[in-house]
């Protein structure tokens, strides 16, 4: 039974990014995963795609990461543009008013986890087990062991990385509390007729926000959050079919779609764990919050926990760091900052549903009003790319203004 300082149940992007950071400091790591390494199609685009802030770019370049990821198909995007439907309410944020040479890069989730693990098999101290399903968790003799099919080991601290239906929450009994949206996102790249202009578009519909992210082959990744019938209906359409409803949906504000890939969809809901901590174990990213695509701060938030979950510890070495007095810091840095995320973006989602004639106006005339107010607009700016509140220390670096 070998004997390890953190097992990481879950190798997706939190999971990988906190093995790296924790592989770093000298720690004996071992991740598990039910699935198979991750495999990069460089022939087409992967549809789950993140919008990664400069936080979570701080924490890649301190990985050794950045480089290998931004070598692939990454586009930095310098503005974001969002209108309502249902008003004449619109807003736009530009990275100029706040510094920055972008407010962040649409980058495809496969791309991400192959670097981390690429450079995960650099650390001789990290093991990563695929295709292996844990079994249980048991105390066992001041620490805990991990039980999987053909094989057993040890760990001072567990960690949850294992996305929203969390085998580890529910096996720990970690409540949960959330809500269903009754909504579905449907992605896919599609080619338009003209540029994006390294902008992000959002356009907030009655049924819900459609985005447009912006690609480095000049293609745009979309993210049309709508109720279920409506997805349904959508999901049956012909390509000719959804790409004159997209546009019409879109405004046509970027020209006729001209292509279209492959269409998937994922179900939407917020939820979040009563406690992120108990013993000797920790939940990180989705397996402790999950949060609507509108501002997509999803994979942000997840990358902030493990920065913090390893630096919390880092800073226990040469003590227990499976305590729970140890990982309570680790929950008092991240809870708060994540519920106000979440309750912001949970906020938005509600405000925009209303239909009533009184909100829609009030709704459109504070949209302009913040438009029109360049220190909120800064806040905003400065919160969504991850660059507020309490950082921890691998969120922290000094990024070169490069024309990328």
């Amino acid at each position: 039974m070998s004997a390890h300082d953190v097992v990481i149940i879950g190798a997706g992007m939190v999971g990988a990014t906190l093995a790296n950071a924790l592989a770093q400091r000298e720690l004996r790591i071992a991740v598990v995963d039910t699935g198979s390494p991750p495999v990069v199609d460089h022939s087409q685009y992967d549809l789950r795609v993140s919008a990664l802030g400069r936080a979570a770019e701080c924490v890649f370049r301190n990985l050794g990461v950045w480089t290998a990821i931004s070598a692939q198909r990454v586009s930095p995007f310098r503005k974001m543009v969002v209108w309502d439907a249902q008003s004449k309410g619109a807003i736009s944020f530009d990275a100029a008013d706040v510094g920055e040479p972008q407010l962040g890069h649409i980058v495809e989730n496969s791309l991400v986890i192959d670097a981390l693990h690429q450079q995960l098999g650099n650390y001789p101290n990290a093991d990563v087990l695929w295709a292996t399903k844990v079994e249980k968790i048991t105390p066992h003799r001041g620490a805990v062991k991990i039980t999987f099919k053909g094989g057993e080991c040890t760990a001072a601290l567990v960690v949850g990385a294992d996305g929203a239906g969390s085998w580890v929450r529910k096996h720990l009994r970690i409540g949960a509390r959330g809500t269903d949206y009754d909504q579905r996102a449907i992605v896919a790249q599609v080619h338009t007729e003209r540029s994006h202009e390294r902008t992000a578009w959002q356009r907030f519909l009655p049924t819900g926000p459609l985005a447009f992210l912006p690609l480095a082959d000049g293609s745009c990744s979309i993210v049309w959050s709508c109720d279920r019938p409506l997805a349904d209906e959508l999901m049956a359409l012909t390509d000719e079919a959804f790409m004159q409803r997209l546009g019409e949906s879109f405004e046509f504000r970027l020209g006729k779609i001209g292509a279209i890939g492959t269409r998937k969809w994922f179900p939407l809901s917020r939820s979040y764990v009563e406690h992120y901590i108990a013993s000797r174990c920790a939940l990180i990213g989705d397996a402790a919050h999950t949060v609507h695509p509108l501002a997509g701060q999803g994979a942000n938030l997840g990358i902030a926990d493990a920065a913090v979950l390893s630096e919390v510890v880092a800073g226990a070495v040469g003590k227990d760091i499976g305590t729970r007095s140890v990982l309570r810091r680790y929950e008092r840095w991240r809870k708060g900052e994540n519920m106000l995320m979440m309750t912001a973006v949970h906020g938005l989602q509600r405000l925009f549903r209303v239909q009533v004639t009184p909100i829609r106006q009030l709704r459109g005339l504070g949209l302009r009003l913040t438009d029109a107010s360049g220190p909120v607009k800064q806040l905003i700016i400065r919160r969504a790319m991850g660059v507020g509140g309490d950082l921890p220390e691998l969120a922290k670096c000094s990024i070169p203004i490069v024309d990328a």
